[in-house]
């Protein structure tokens, strides 16, 4: 019996504790910010808890981590972060390929991608007197303004050769590429994870296999890891692969692999292939691993159909407005070399969805493919894309349907792979007049426990918590979150196996998910009976070579 006093005990639960090990019936005693003790049902007694939590036909599992969240505006917003919240998630890690420091206190190129809302929204927080000069200085402004989930954070290796290159193509001097390995390393010393690429984005896809050796070598001096949205997910996915796995062995730094998929129905065939790829870099000594996000959709800027050499210097929408230039993007979109990732290659106009229109005259093309968009305008969907972009003055969210529901399943199972969103977190309330978004903000992890482990039985409850709490937590060197184990921070979550659910759809993606009961996040109680309670406990969550 334990002896010490309790803040909450949470009795009667099916334990499944991140590990992948069988689930048992036990106990769970929370005290100050941490795990107390673990223990079978009724050998803690419930005399010395402040607060008894009966847990019977629930399970408790640890917090789930989100390894590719875009949480970091949503989060200067609101941050109860209650999309993800409501999932389990208490820590979100984010950087694909940007994030919100160093900037030097204004808004620079790195930002390109954001919508104006969102731009005014960041010069709101980065103001002249907290400048953003160092990596930490956001996440340490987040947590002082209060936050629902941890938050920890990649350097976004984009906003690395922006804020030492601006959105030049071509290969760094010698003199940049050492302030890059600088910056690298005051990031790591900060608490940077790591380095986080998405290459088929600007500046990030100008960016030499070589350039990406020399940074990643700094992030792995740290402890840190190579992040990477490969280079291509269609056409060029095995070549993009070995890449990954060239940088990982010549930098001597794990490898992530963001959203592993094969995009385009020419390419599905290509995922057995991929797996085969990673698991032959395993067995040879290559520390290489990736994520994934449970659906057949995915989710990008309809400027992702057009070459990226349109964005050098940030120009792209005066370019598109140079007739010349229009006819070249014409051929190149037709006829894509294969040396950038053309988002609509293989899959058509049919198989597009832009949905992030913001100018009251676009508002009609809201979640039409662009097949029918183009219809509407009468015009080829080319010129359609380029004149709506023109119109928006920013890159429009889209949804692009180019996976294979078995090639998701296939990848989830892989004993390598973890869940993540890749999608910030919001409230439906204020996120749904700004217009539909993708569903995994909302589903993804529900979605594994009803899909993949409840209906289908893909993977076993305890594999899906474990690719969602402890093999993340691993990954990332964290040594006291994603596990339930006495010592380990209280980041906590009970929810009901038999009604877990997504509801969100790309149709309605504004929905909250089921099933989840109760959250804690260092011990507080930010999620209470389904209800988020206002508490904003995160902590900076620091990789391994933080100072």
């Amino acid at each position: 019996m334990s002896t010490g006093g309790i803040d909450t005990l949470i009795r009667g639960a099916k334990i499944v504790d991140g590990t992948g090990n069988p689930w048992f019936y036990g106990d769970v005693a929370i005290t100050g910010e941490r795990i107390q003790e673990i223990a079978p049902t009724g050998h803690i007694s419930p005399a010395r808890a402040r607060e008894v939590v009966n847990a019977e036909g629930l399970v408790v599992s640890p917090g789930f981590i989100d390894i590719l969240s875009h949480s970091h505006v949503p989060l200067m917003r609101d941050p109860r972060d209650l999309s993800k919240i409501t999932q389990g998630v208490t820590l979100e890690i984010m950087g694909e390929g940007w994030s919100p420091a160093p900037v030097g206190g204004q808004i620079t190129d790195s930002f390109v991608d954001l919508s104006p809302q969102e731009r005014e929204l960041v010069r709101e927080w980065i103001e002249p007197a907290k400048a953003w000069t160092r990596f930490r200085h956001w996440l340490e402004a987040m947590v002082e303004r209060g936050v629902s989930p941890n938050v920890g954070s990649f350097l976004g290796g984009g906003t690395l050769r922006e804020y030492v290159m601006g959105l030049r193509m071509g290969d760094p001097t010698q003199d940049e590429l050492e302030r890059m390995r600088r910056v690298m390393a005051e990031a790591m010393e900060d608490g940077a994870f790591g380095v986080s690429y998405a290459l088929i984005y600007p500046p990030d896809t100008y960016t030499s296999t070589e350039e990406l050796i020399e940074v990643a070598k700094v992030a792995g001096l740290y402890g840190g890891i190579y992040v990477t949205h490969l280079r291509s997910e269609g056409e060029q996915l095995l070549e993009a692969i070995e890449e990954a796995i060239t940088i990982g062995r010549e930098a001597n730094v794990p490898v992530e692999i963001y959203h592993l998929k094969a995009s385009g129905s020419h390419n599905w065939q290509k995922m057995q292939l991929a797996i085969e790829s990673i698991q032959r870099a395993r067995e040879a000594g290559i520390d290489v691993t990736a994520d994934m996000y449970p659906y057949p959709g995915s989710g990008t800027g309809l400027s992702s159909v057009l070459p990226p050499w349109l964005a050098e210097g940030g120009l792209m929408y005066q370019r598109l407005s140079d007739p010349a230039v229009r006819e070249r993007v014409r051929a190149e979109v037709l006829n894509p070399s294969g040396d950038w990732e053309a988002q609509a290659h293989g899959i058509g106009p049919e198989g597009v969805m832009p949905i992030g229109f913001e100018r009251p005259e676009n508002q009609q093309y809201v979640g039409k493919r662009l097949s029918e968009i183009a219809e509407m305008r009468g015009q080829h969907w080319i010129d359609a894309v380029i004149d709506l972009l023109i119109s928006e003055q920013q890159r429009i969210f889209t949804i692009y349907f180019s996976m294979d529901e078995a090639n998701v399943a296939l990848g989830l199972r892989q004993p390598w792979v973890k869940i993540s969103t890749d999608a910030g977190g919001v409230d439906p309330t204020w996120a749904r007049p700004h217009g539909p978004t993708h569903p995994r903000a909302y589903g993804t992890y529900p979605r594994v426990l009803a899909k993949y482990v409840r209906e289908e039985r893909h993977l076993t409850l305890e594999e899906a918590i474990r690719k969602m709490s402890g093999s993340v937590a691993a990954r990332l060197g964290l040594r006291d979150r994603g596990l339930l184990l006495p010592g380990y921070y209280a980041d906590v979550v009970l929810f009901d196996p038999q009604t877990i659910a997504d509801r969100a759809t790309f149709e309605d993606a504004h929905q909250l998910s089921t099933g989840v009961r109760d959250v804690w996040v260092n011990g507080m109680r930010v999620i209470r009976d389904s209800q988020h309670t206002g508490a904003t406990p995160g902590h900076f969550v620091r990789g391994s070579g933080a100072k």
